[in-house]
């Protein structure tokens, strides 16, 4: 039982804190007495009928010794004021305590079964620290000044003896049940399941969860105390995760799906009966999960160059902090400078920023944001600073996903929707889960259930495709699985819910990221018609969904031609004037422009050319280099009249000026590119100037005039995948 001693020996920190406290001061000593009556009485009044689930006796024995106490200042309330001084402060320790005291015991009533189980020696110690420092502080409690009567004295007397005497009390029986659910642990570890029959009895007879939304309630709170944790402390964090894994499991095996589709067919009702007023009446779990995504980075945690979260964060020889693969592209472009500083690289060697990826780890985990470490065979790829899963908690997954593949198999069709909802959830963190739920068979089943008329069917169905696409291997088993592309681009076109649509999006996003599949997903019938409309029409989230599926279809140079047929271009150049996609459309169309039946059909878009000029204006410094690089490629590419349209651009001339000194580099460079562009039609004008005086021929007006700088380099741009 290894495991179970290290659990025990985590610090107490993960119990309640309960010496915070600072003791009255102003109040007079008739107040202060009363005072102490009224927090004690409500202390017992509150306890003493309550049922506690594990620490009973430790709980009654300090609630036995808390009404001494009320009959102590009972007695006093009829004291000839002022109390001696010693006695004063002697009362003032003791509100803290009693405050400490009920602090403990709302711990004890409100904390889930489960945990109180596991934090049973912890918390056993927590009351035995209370015993103690009562027993201090009456060893030096003034009895003889405050002349009390014979039977309080006695009282008081008898107390200080039981708290003297009192030792550390750990329930054999709870302790046993304790290192039973270690013992499950350990089976899970050793590739074996547990009994089942063992199982009903530890966790229903014994610890009391009688039916499936109570082990809900249980991991719900389990899950809460993970993410609350202060610091990561991998042994207890992980096994954390393991008694969480076994509890799912214990539910699905035990109760099936009896509760749950209770709960589903009372949503049903409503939801099969109009898909717009289920999407008004209940905001789903899926789309609240979405919105808690949807949050500030801190600026300290993204990459200077991508402005996107870092992953891998590494330090070069400036000591500039950067994610390793844009510095590392960066590298591999030629350049031997800092990006950020300008300053020239000593060496090219990469330092793991190990501190600060344990504090962007910690922060996705508050937030319920992904953070996984760089898979296995990527260049650099190393342990991040969240805890791995044990194999207990790997194999207990496992199990549970074989129960809800079954489920999606042959189970009734509620029972259906619950499992594509669980294992959404289960696909949500960590890419063991992804792998044992795609290994268990799950992508064919949940296919079907795409095309569920159940809104929530469909919505769980394709949210948990989206998070299994995540792992590159589940790439390919969706994208070869007969249909399953066919099915979520229908999903995309016509999905029940607003949710469902944008999370297709979102599931062609990450499969797209694989450069073989780029072709494939836009030879799809009605796939980049639907992410053009999603992008024109759609929310806030579904337009960036929209835009980052068709920035990765763009990098595909076969691609170009669909996606102009298909009204891409035009949805892109829409989306230049929305905030939060703006950034990600000007780098689409940079990689649509370099080819020239991309550049023709973007320079036929009548505000294509004032759009990338506002983005230059209000855009972020990424959208900036996106906007100035389209605008020099459809000077290249667009043909003359495209060309006079950008040289004749209002204040594009001062916004170029500006860009040159406090742009990025890359947009300096591609600012003093086009800069020369109008250098080269101002030469042009002048020319024609000339032909018009000698022969009457009509000639260019007068562009403005630019910079030269260096040369140009690639647009590029970073997207991270939502974890839904």
């Amino acid at each position: 039982m290894a495991s179970a001693a290290v659990f025990s020996s985590v610090r107490r920190r993960r119990s309640p804190s309960i010496g915070a406290f600072f003791a009255p001061v102003d109040l007079e000593d008739l107040t202060l007495i009363q005072t102490l009556a009224s927090v004690s009485g409500d202390l017992i009044s509150s306890f003493s009928g309550l049922s506690i689930p594990f620490q009973q006796r430790n709980a009654r024995s300090l609630i036995r010794k808390i009404k001494i106490f009320v009959a102590l200042f009972d007695f006093l309330k009829d004291y000839p004021f002022p109390l001696p001084s010693s006695a004063t402060l002697c009362f003032k320790e003791l509100y803290i305590l009693i405050f400490r005291s009920k602090i403990l015991l709302d711990y004890c009533s409100q904390s889930s079964r489960l945990w109180l189980l596991l934090q049973n020696p912890s918390i056993s110690g927590y009351f035995h620290d209370l015993n103690q420092d009562m027993a201090t502080l009456l060893d030096v409690f003034p009895t003889k000044q405050l002349t009390l009567s014979p039977d309080t004295e006695e009282l008081v007397e008898l107390l200080w003896k039981q708290s003297s005497r009192a030792k550390l009390f750990i329930d054999p029986q709870d302790e046993a049940l304790r290192l039973k659910l270690f013992a499950f642990l350990d089976e899970f570890e050793e590739g074996h399941v547990p009994d089942q029959n063992e199982l009903r009895t530890a966790f229903v007879d014994r610890i009391g969860i009688p039916d499936g939304k109570s082990f809900r309630e249980e991991i719900d709170f389990l899950e809460e105390q993970i993410f609350n944790q202060e610091e990561d402390v991998e042994p207890a964090i992980s096994l954390l995760n393991g008694f969480v894994a076994l509890a799912r499991y214990c539910r699905f095996l035990l109760f099936r799906f009896e509760e749950e589709e209770e709960e589903e067919e009372e949503e049903g009702e409503s939801t099969r009966a109009s898909a717009t007023s289920y999407m008004k009446s209940k905001k789903s779990l899926i789309c609240q999960e979405i919105g808690e995504t949807f949050v500030t980075i801190p600026k300290d945690f993204c990459c200077p160059i991508l402005l996107d979260l870092m992953k891998d964060p590494v330090i070069v020889s400036t000591g500039q902090t950067y994610d390793r693969s844009s510095i590392s592209r960066w590298m591999e472009e030629g350049h031997c400078t800092c990006p950020k500083t300008g300053q020239l690289l000593t060496h090219t060697r990469l330092v793991p920023n190990r501190a600060l990826r344990g504090l962007i780890s910690q922060w996705c985990n508050a937030h319920g944001i992904l953070f996984d470490p760089p898979e296995s065979g990527e260049t650099g790829a190393e342990t991040v600073a969240v805890p791995a899963a044990s194999k207990a908690t790997i194999e207990a997954n496992r199990a549970t996903a074989e129960l809800l593949v079954k489920q999606l198999f042959d189970g009734l069709p509620t029972a259906k929707t619950v499992a594509a909802r669980e294992l959404r959830l289960l696909a949500k963190t960590g890419k063991e889960n992804r792998a044992c739920i795609a290994e268990a068979g799950a992508i064919p089943l949940l296919k079907r259930l795409l095309s569920s008329p159940d809104p929530v069917a469909q919505e769980n169905s394709v949210t948990a495709m989206l998070n299994l696409s995540i792992l590159d291997k589940n790439k390919s088993r969706i994208m070869e699985e007969e249909g399953c592309l066919e099915s979520i681009v229908e999903v995309l076109r016509n999905g029940t819910t607003e949710e469902a649509r944008e999370n297709a999006a979102a599931t062609l996003f990450s499969l797209s990221a694989v450069h073989n599949y780029k072709k494939k997903i836009t030879e799809q019938v009605g796939a980049v018609e639907a992410l053009a409309g999603l992008l024109r029409g759609g929310s806030s989230r579904g337009k960036k969904d929209a835009v980052t599926a068709l920035f990765n279809l763009s990098t595909h140079s076969e691609n170009c031609a669909r996606m102009i047929e298909a009204g891409a271009t035009s949805a892109l150049v829409g989306a230049l004037w929305t905030d939060g996609v703006a950034e990600e459309a000007a780098g689409a169309l940079a990689l649509l422009v370099r080819q020239p039946a991309g550049a023709q059909a973007v320079g036929r878009e009548e505000d294509v050319v004032a759009s990338l000029v506002g983005v230059m204006r209000r855009g972020t410094p990424k959208g900036k280099e996106n906007a100035v690089a389209t605008l020099l490629e459809l000077c290249r590419s667009g043909g003359e009249r495209v060309t006079e349209r950008v040289v004749r651009a209002p204040a594009l001339a001062g916004l170029l000026q500006t860009l040159l000194f406090t742009g990025t580099k890359r947009a300096r460079r591609k600012a003093a590119s086009l800069a020369r562009v109008f250098q080269r039609c101002e030469a042009a004008m002048e020319s024609w100037g000339q032909v018009e005086q000698e022969y009457g021929f009509p000639g260019p007006s007068a562009a403005h005039r630019g910079g030269s700088f260096g040369s140009e380099v690639p647009v590029q741009v970073s997207i991270s995948v939502p974890v839904l």
